[in-house]
């Protein structure tokens, strides 16, 4: 019989609707009931593409003698962290501070006024490596709460203080100056990977936000060497097993330092960061693997991830049927030599092992490989490759699918807004602007509602019950703000306003200009959380640096810009010391160094001068440009207000603080002004 989860729209909760675990939602009414019963909480977090959550379900969730203590001592909370990134990350920041780590799934035990007093994450169903069963742990924590009531309060009182004395007020402080740009790259060189590409060793994550400020930086000072880790980073991960060289896209990680074998997830909110800045790559260098990952990579989120109402699901699973029922983790993905020489014949086999390094031995599991591209592609006959390739991605084609996750979630949303609408436009892929033109149509008729309020997802057009946190009103805001500029369209800037104007009011410290994760009037958690540093996607706090920063140069508005100075407080406290932690941060700070500069092209839509200035424009590798094409004084765009043509002729203004240069009517004029 389905449990309370039935009634869910979050993917994930539906996969445990099943369960003989009684489970509740996050709700009030979770807690009168635990509270009725004089029972601690166990809460339960972690979200539909998981690998370890699939894992600790089907081993204790789906166990019926686990889920009867469970059921007879507990009331217990499924939380899909997708949805409620808030709880996700109170009770994260908690598990961090008593245990040293994190993950999911995230386990934690409460008391019925919600107050952390044990964690954990994945538990086995029996003693493993040191780590006790689940059931040791449920039947530990029954004990501590039947007969030492008074430890367990302590204990919580005491964590519950700790994570109230931590709320920053790094906003208000300077701004990041030059030096301290310097000391980030400085510190990103030490972190360098200059074997392999990337920073750190393994896992390797995809640092998609500090190759961004690293081709700001390049762009605005010059420095070869922040080119440089731009260029050889992104070149490692395309021919890595990171990337998918049949399909296109991203994997979530590479579990080794070298890109070889990923976490096999794909999820939206990577391929949207990583398709934009394969395209910025593009744009600074005219880099051939470049543009090509980023257009596979955007044909890749089209094709898989958008959803039947225009918007983007949220991931494909890392696990999929391996052909006998069983689920493993990689099964879609994977090719031993027997498997190429089935599909495509002994000659062409030899051609695609060589090429995509698939060897007896393998690269994964069993001796499966995960394909690369090990060896330089001019080596090869194109010619030959391009069939062979497109065989095998027939051939995968029909092997049982990941499961996909198909809640849309605001602000991965907007990333794939910006990354498709500027991807489109430089490469003349309309279709991409007409995908990125949808699903902003979608958050606007779905998530958006009269009063600028955003709900945090959607699913069959439905939208959810949880309201959005700072990440979506900043990120939808920034891909509103990309489709002004490739459009021309002044209802996107419209848009964005509305929804910048929530983070002034509802986010913001007005003393000290920080900014919080949640509205002043969202639900009360044990902390008001508040995480400035990046992680798998900006920070809430640094992508609303970045939105404020460039509403601003699109209207002028000095409220705007003095928020997103005062936020970029936290860049200069922390950029220095963390860079890895901060990069859209960093990204956003050379935007102010530069100006950003605004450029509006005036001229009659569709006039082959327009056309050629507004590319120009939209190439531009100035950090954190705007742009505005449209009619001389066309009112939708403030940047375009005084700005006639030039001789009848259609020109280009560039601006810094509403201050501009002569106007030119030649696009390899503007092209110099703002790639100098």
């Amino acid at each position: 019989m389905p449990n309370r989860l039935a009634h869910e729209t979050s993917p994930y909760l539906l996969q445990h609707a099943e369960n003989p675990v009684d489970w509740w939602p996050w709700s009030p009414e979770a807690f009168e009931e635990a509270r009725r019963r004089d029972v601690p909480v166990l809460l339960s977090v972690g979200y539909s593409s998981c690998h370890w959550c699939h894992v600790m379900a089907h081993e204790s969730f789906e166990d019926t003698e686990t889920a009867d203590y469970l059921n007879a001592h507990f009331v217990s909370v499924k939380v899909d962290r997708e949805e409620r990134p808030d709880v996700d990350a109170v009770y994260m920041e908690a598990v961090q501070a008593a245990t040293g780590h994190g993950g999911w799934p995230m386990t934690v035990f409460l008391t019925p006024d919600a107050e952390p007093f044990y964690f954990g994450t994945y538990f086995p169903p029996a003693p493993r490596h040191g780590m006790p069963s689940f059931r040791q742990v449920l039947e530990g924590v029954r004990a501590a709460w039947t007969d030492r009531r008074d430890e367990v309060a302590e204990v919580s009182g005491k964590i519950v203080r700790e994570l109230a004395g931590r709320e920053l007020k790094y906003g208000g402080a300077d701004v990041p100056g030059e030096q301290d740009l310097a000391q980030a790259l400085l510190g990103l060189t030490r972190e360098y990977d200059a074997a392999h590409g990337g920073f750190g060793g393994a896992p390797k994550f995809p640092p998609s936000m500090v190759v961004e400020f690293l081709l700001r930086h390049h762009a605005r000072t010059g420095a070869e060497g922040a080119l440089q880790m731009a260029q050889d980073t992104c070149e490692r991960m395309a021919r890595g097993g990171i990337y998918d060289q049949l399909g296109g896209g991203f994997a979530r990680y590479s579990v080794d330092r070298e890109w070889v074998v990923p976490h096999f997830e794909k999820m939206l909110y990577d391929n949207a960061l990583l398709c934009r800045v394969y395209a910025h790559l593009w744009r600074s260098t005219g880099s051939a693997l470049a543009r090509r990952v980023a257009l596979e990579t955007a044909d890749f989120m089209v094709r898989e991830l958008r959803t039947a109402e225009g918007g983007f699901a949220s991931a494909l699973d890392a696990d999929s049927d391996d052909g006998s029922g069983k689920h493993v983790e990689g099964a879609y993905y994977v090719w031993t030599p027997a498997q190429l020489t089935e599909v495509l014949g002994e000659d062409d086999a030899r051609l695609a092992a060589q090429y995509f390094g698939v060897t007896e031995e393998g690269t994964f599991e069993h001796g499966q490989s995960v394909l690369q591209l090990p060896q330089q592609e001019g080596v090869f006959d194109a010619g030959r490759i391009e069939p062979v390739r497109r065989r095998l991605l027939d051939a995968r084609s029909r092997r049982p699918a990941p499961g996909r996750d198909d809640k849309v979630v605001a602000a991965w949303n907007g990333l794939a807004v910006a990354a498709l609408a500027e991807t489109g436009a430089y490469f003349d892929r309309p279709d991409l602007v007409d995908a990125a033109l949808a699903a902003a149509d979608l958050l606007v008729r779905l998530h958006l509602d009269e009063h600028g309020r955003l709900t945090r997802t959607s699913k069959d057009g439905r939208a959810g019950a949880n309201a959005g946190v700072l990440e979506d009103y900043a990120d939808v805001a920034e891909g509103f703000l990309a489709l002004a500029s490739v459009t021309g369209e002044g209802v996107w800037l419209d848009f964005a306003g509305l929804l910048l104007d929530q983070v002034l009011e509802r986010f913001t410290d007005p003393e000290s200009g920080s900014l919080y994760d949640t509205g002043a009037d969202a639900e009360r958690l044990i902390r008001r959380p508040q995480d400035p540093t990046d992680n798998a996607a900006p920070s809430g706090w640094t992508a609303a640096a970045g939105a404020l920063l460039g509403y601003a140069a699109h209207t002028g508005s000095e409220r705007h810009r003095t928020a997103a100075e005062r936020a970029l407080g936290v860049v200069k406290a922390l950029g220095p010391r963390a860079p890895r932690f901060v990069g859209w941060g960093l990204a956003t700070a050379e935007a102010l160094l530069d100006g950003p500069r605004e450029i509006a092209v005036v001229g009659p839509a569709g006039h082959p001068g327009t056309l050629a200035l507004h590319r120009t424009a939209l190439l531009g590798t100035a950090p954190g440009a705007v742009v505005a094409v449209g009619a001389p004084d066309g009112g939708e765009l403030p940047l375009l207000a005084d700005r006639p043509l030039v001789g009848g002729e259609p020109a280009a203004y560039v601006c810094r603080n509403f201050t501009c240069d002569a106007p030119t009517t030649d696009a390899d004029r503007l092209r110099t002004a703002l790639n100098g």
